[in-house]
């Protein structure tokens, strides 16, 4: 009978790109920027993704039961190796509470398009570092310096601007993508504490069951009839989205967090783009200026935590 370890990692190298000795010999901060690069190309194809399955009629809660379910696949060779092993925890509690942190955060980001256009709500989903830095001194007991403020209300800032009066832009949308980087702060949190104790491929097989289960009543409810092609879209989308994670992991164990995280934010180049190629989405000046001033203090936000990390 096998014995599972609970600080054996999910694999021996989760990178396979360092597999090649070429790849391996490439500067530490340079592997990690590719990977994070990568990691934002397909952050940016899941929100086409989720725009164009919007125009295919495919309900949202099916679209949220896939993204749930494709987590519970990557773990699935885990399972069938170490069995419900993989699942002992004496956090249990705190287990389902990250499982609904990430609930509530994709199913307002996945609503969020639904009413906005794909630039806008990519560009306000980068407030989350906004939210965390407002909570991480009462929760967290952190330093909050200058930068990381300056940072936080310019973001907010951009928020104003987006929404100043006579703006063509949904007010709902807007309320769901906040409350979608709002939540990210839970997620942020939970796993901030789980990691001090619990072994990456426990928390990822938590997470996939907490979110499939509360989706399932939810999709069932929801479930219309799609096509063939429609259904091997969903099944795609399942199994890659959860790769984003595992390349944000990678690119974060090959380089330097301030070198490497920076480079997330390129996902809203080929958002607007594709946005405005293939549904004809053009923001107008403000939302430009708005959304410039968000991601300006996202990245100050994000520079500044990881220099006081490292």
């Amino acid at each position: 009978m096998r014995t599972y370890s609970r600080n054996r990692a999910l694999a021996p190298d989760p990178s396979l790109p360092t597999m090649t000795p070429r790849w391996n010999s490439l500067p530490g901060n340079l592997r990690g920027a590719v990977l994070m690069s990568l990691a934002a190309m397909l952050f940016a194809g899941e929100a086409l993704a989720i725009r164009y399955m919007n125009e295919r009629g495919i309900p949202t809660a099916m679209q949220l039961f896939a993204r749930s379910f494709g987590q519970l696949l990557w773990v699935t060779p885990l399972l069938l190796q170490t069995g419900l092993a993989v699942f002992k925890t004496n956090r249990r509690g705190l287990h389902i509470m990250r499982g609904a942190a990430s609930l509530l955060t994709w199913g307002f980001y996945f609503l969020s398009f639904v009413f906005l256009d794909l630039a806008t709500a990519t560009v306000l989903s980068f407030t989350n570092v906004m939210f965390t830095t407002l909570l991480a001194g009462p929760v967290l007991k952190e330093h909050i310096g200058t930068a990381r403020w300056i940072g936080t209300m310019a973001g907010f800032l951009g928020v104003v601007l987006m929404l100043r009066p006579g703006a063509e832009i949904s007010f709902i949308g807007v309320v769901l993508a906040l409350a979608s980087a709002a939540s990210w702060c839970g997620i942020t949190l939970t796993s901030r504490m789980l990691a001090q104790t619990e072994p990456n491929e426990t928390v990822l097989a938590w997470v996939g069951v907490v979110t499939s289960l509360g989706m399932l009543p939810f999709a069932i409810s929801a479930f219309t009839p799609v096509s063939a092609f429609d259904l091997l879209f969903l099944l795609a989308f399942a199994i890659t989205t959860p790769g984003i994670i595992w390349l944000l992991t990678s690119a974060y164990r090959a380089g330097e967090a301030s070198a490497v995280a920076p480079f997330q934010y390129l996902r809203l180049l080929p958002v607007v783009g594709f946005g405005w190629i293939f549904f004809g989405e053009v923001p107008d000046p403000w939302t430009w200026l708005g959304g410039g001033i968000i991601l300006a203090g996202a990245l100050v936000i994000t520079i500044a935590e990881t220099r006081r990390k490292s």
